[in-house]
């Protein structure tokens, strides 16, 4: 009977006809637009994976060919895009993939992806850091200044290099900024939003009269499987919208708003990203292209240093983006989770004003600037992917289940050629996941049994639906 009981409460969901009502705890303000919205999806997803990956990818990986990368996570991210976004418009709450899962898949498969998400954002707020300190390095030397060897990169990144201080001090500042509240942290990322758009049309305008077609050839330098292994590497540049939909929460209508925002933040970045991948392997040869600041040595290549300059600003302040929204991501579904119980509720206390979760905040901003700090990109990097992959395959598969078991429930927005759509998301993603290194799953077979062993030892008991159950049977 025990055994019956425990695979019954690792089923338990949490009801999505009245789950406004059946949240516990402190909520958070609703005051995100549209646009808003789209900002943060676009802020998340553009950055990195145009000033940093795209180059490093193009370099060692897939060649010209980076683009087919981009294509192809871009496909695969788009397919379950729609799934998120009919989810978004069914339930406005924090936590996206989490909740979705628990909603429909049960409280287990929604624990295994929210204990999941929580180290995959957090490493991808360090990786995106580091990126914006390869740009710093190369504004410091453009410069003509020196700083000290120990705090230009990780240990063993390179001479002298104990610590990438600029990096740490960066998760930091995230850290603070999303602290001030979610008004204020959401204007300074339209701001800065717009701005790196500009960025990028003027890189792509610019380089545009720069391309030499013979660059192309060979386009395939790695073979076809080059440019699948690249697109392994690079989807983590396309999904932003994923943790741009867990501040559901804070939207003034996210019901209409959300499933838009989505659908706009990966359109207009798949664009910007397919341009930029011409120009940047138009203007050098991939095996001239710089892995940390391939557009600003690209253009200084060319003799347009001046401008070389002005990309590293804007690739600074505009990855800041991306940090922001990996980091609001990571605190909304720790949040969620704490709220509901599977997590100690200490985490989910909100501050009285600003109403945002500042304990977490601070726990995710110190986590992720130790790990920016003190591992190599690469390391840092493989702590991504495998995750995100994994909750796109449990909310492609929750949204065709949900449709067929309760197609009464009121959808603001319905993910198109059902039940097909979202299982190419299935099997896109998990085709993905087959290109990531062994490393990656190791690390994540670590994070999963330690997920494993919170959740049995503390959350199986502690949630919100245990204890509604232990009231019924009282």
């Amino acid at each position: 009977m025990a055994g019956l009981r425990m695979g019954h409460g690792v089923l338990r969901r949490k009801p999505i006809d009245n789950i406004e009502e059946t949240e516990s705890g402190g909520g958070l303000t609703r005051t995100l637009g549209l646009w808003q919205l789209t900002a943060i999806g676009v802020g998340g997803i553009i950055g990195a994976g145009i000033f940093s990956l795209a180059g490093a990818v193009a370099n060692g990986t897939a060649g010209p060919a980076v683009l087919v990368s981009f294509l192809i996570a871009g496909v695969a991210s788009a397919a379950a895009a729609f799934s998120y976004a009919e989810f978004a418009g069914m339930i406005p709450k924090a936590g996206s993939a989490y909740t979705y899962g628990y909603v429909v898949l049960g409280e287990l498969t929604g624990w295994f992806i929210g204990w999941d998400l929580l180290l995959e954002y957090t490493a991808i707020v360090a990786v995106v850091a580091i990126g914006i300190s390869g740009y710093f390095g190369f504004l410091v030397e453009e410069m003509g200044a020196e700083l000290p060897n120990w705090m230009m990169g990780a240990p063993g990144t390179g001479d002298g290099h104990k610590v990438d201080l600029f990096a740490a001090v960066l998760c930091l500042f995230i850290a603070y900024l999303l602290t001030l509240g979610i008004k204020n942290a959401a204007r300074f990322e339209l701001i800065v939003v717009v701005l790196k758009v500009i960025v990028v049309l003027v890189v792509i305008a610019v380089g545009f009269f720069h391309i030499e077609t013979g660059n192309y050839n060979p386009f395939f330098p790695y073979g076809v499987s080059g440019a699948f292994t690249g697109a392994a590497t690079v989807f983590f540049a396309v999904f932003g919208y994923d943790a741009m939909s867990t501040a559901a929460e804070e939207s003034k209508d996210a019901q209409r708003h959300m499933p838009k925002a989505i659908l706009y933040s990966l359109a207009i970045s798949m664009v910007l990203y397919v341009l930029a991948c011409l120009v940047l392997t138009g203007m050098q040869s991939y095996k001239d292209v710089d892995p940390e600041s391939g557009f600003s040595t690209a253009f200084k290549s060319v003799g347009l240093g001046g401008l070389a300059d002005v990309i590293a600003v804007g690739a600074i302040i505009g990855i800041l983006t991306v940090m922001f929204t990996f980091m609001l991501g990571c605190t909304r579904v720790w949040f969620s989770m704490s709220r509901d119980g599977l997590l100690p509720k200490w985490f989910a206390k909100t501050h009285p004003t600003r109403h945002v979760p500042t304990r977490v905040t601070w726990i995710v901003g110190v986590a992720s600037a130790a790990i920016a700090g003190f591992l190599p990109i690469g390391e840092a990097a493989e702590l991504t992917n495998i995750g995100i992959l994994l909750a796109f395959v449990v909310v492609c598969i929750a949204v065709i289940v949900l449709r067929y078991k309760r197609p009464d429930l009121p959808r603001t927005f319905r993910c198109p050629g059902m039940p097909v759509v979202p299982a190419l998301g299935v099997v896109f993603s998990i085709w993905l996941i087959t290109f990531l290194q062994w490393q990656t799953w190791v690390r994540f077979a670590v994070w999963f049994l330690l997920g494993l062993v919170v959740y049995f030892g503390y959350s199986y008991r502690k949630s919100e639906l245990a204890k509604a159950e232990q009231d019924t049977r009282a």
